[in-house]
């Protein structure tokens, strides 16, 4: 369903925004398949996951439908949540704790990765599928191949593993130049230090049409 205002009675709309990262998408997308970055849009704004070198938070925040470096795809109605701007902003913090620049990795812990968990814990409703399938798909086939050339950890917030680390490089400097990065930095997410479990959250779901 697209994302719409409005819809599943009160609270704050969750919707997820996805992004190409390449332009093979457009006959990608069509078999179910594609590499996409997300980012998760609440109370205004749209938060999102990337790399860098060092262990502090990778999350950060943009205008939604803006993230710098990607191409807007669509938008997808997730549910609303009755969490107040305060209580959202504190979630989104303490969940940044988790998510440090240097631990993000193509496979286990990408940015769709970081999307679906904020979807859960908002809505109790899982990110689509097909939005991080090559991830699942290349999870498998990463486990068949040697340790010695398994995808790592990278240092690029590209996402999604169905290419080597030669075609990701490319795709990351086509896409994402270092003007992106310098503007994804200046919206990092500071850490804050509280349990999530401590934060109560009342998902409100739109009813399935």
């Amino acid at each position: 369903m697209e994302a719409q205002n409005g819809g599943g009675g009160g609270g704050s709309p969750v919707v997820l925004n996805v992004y190409d990262l390449t332009p093979a998408n457009n006959y990608l997308y069509w078999l179910g398949l594609g590499v996409f970055h997300s980012g998760i849009e609440v109370h205004g704004f749209e938060y999102g996951f990337g790399a860098h070198d060092l262990p502090t938070s990778g999350v950060f925040e943009v205008e939604p439908k803006c993230c710098p470096g990607y191409v807007y795809r669509r938008s997808i109605w997730m549910g609303t949540t009755a969490m107040s701007r305060a209580e959202f902003r504190l979630f989104i913090e303490t969940l940044a704790g988790k998510y440090s620049g240097n631990t993000y990795h193509l496979i286990s812990k990408n940015c769709n990765h970081f999307t679906d968990e904020v979807c859960k814990n908002l809505t109790k409703k899982s990110a689509p599928g097909w939005v991080n399938r090559l991830a699942r798909v290349g999870s498998f086939l990463n486990r068949l191949l040697p340790k010695s050339i398994q995808v790592s950890t990278i240092s690029h917030g590209a996402t999604c593993p169905a290419y080597s680390d030669d075609d990701m490089d490319s795709i990351s400097s086509s896409i994402i130049g270092d003007s992106d990065v310098d503007e994804l930095d200046q919206h990092l997410l500071p850490e804050a230090v509280v349990d999530l479990h401590s934060i109560h959250v009342s998902p409100k779901l739109p009813k399935d049409l």
